[in-house]
């Protein structure tokens, strides 16, 4: 991951950068020969205060949307979330509620990856909906594109998993995605 995409991350995340003691790596997953149309943390543990997804990852297909993410295994009409994105010297905000999936990155196209840091807060506490933030970006062959994301997933329940799918397409061989526990 880029320093400077770290300290960004670090900074919209509320301040979550701590010394290197307060951040356990939980898994990593990195696509093999073939792709992957998605991949799935499971069995995550209950014993951390907050969640952080990180991402490399280059998609078989082109841009076209964000990418899905859900949450123990949801489908239902559950999740909401909210973008303000740009590429060169354009900016858009988007936002949508009710939807059947969570966007927490944005799906890079065949040529150009995209490297994001998504923060899942307070995902075991089972008396409140989760809220996730994140921030993506991509070269996108020398015009740059950046995605600030908040999303919400309207369920109590702690996180046990989470699947990441590629909008289109397979995500590339040797795309990598690791999920940290902070403390």
């Amino acid at each position: 991951m880029s320093p400077i995409l770290g300290i960004y991350a670090s900074q919209m995340s509320g301040h979550l950068w701590s010394p290197s003691a307060s951040y356990d790596s939980i898994a990593t997953v990195t696509v093999g020969s073939g792709g992957s149309s998605s991949i799935t943390f499971s069995s995550i543990p209950s014993t951390y205060t907050h969640l952080q997804l990180r991402m490399y990852a280059v998609s078989a297909g082109t841009y076209s949307g964000s990418d899905i993410t859900r949450f123990n295994g949801d489908s239902g009409a559950n999740y909401a979330s909210h973008s303000l994105y740009g590429g060169g010297n354009t900016a858009n905000a988007g936002g949508a509620a009710s939807q059947t999936s969570l966007s927490t990155f944005f799906t890079p196209d065949a040529t150009n990856p995209a490297v994001a840091v998504a923060d899942i807060l307070d995902y075991a506490n089972t008396s409140k909906y989760k809220t996730v933030r994140g921030l993506a970006g991509s070269d996108r062959n020398g015009s740059g594109y950046m995605i600030f994301q908040s999303g919400l997933w309207m369920n109590t329940a702690a996180i046990t998993s989470i699947t990441i799918s590629a909008y289109a397409g397979n995500w590339n061989q040797y795309s990598s995605f690791a999920l940290y526990g902070v403390k």
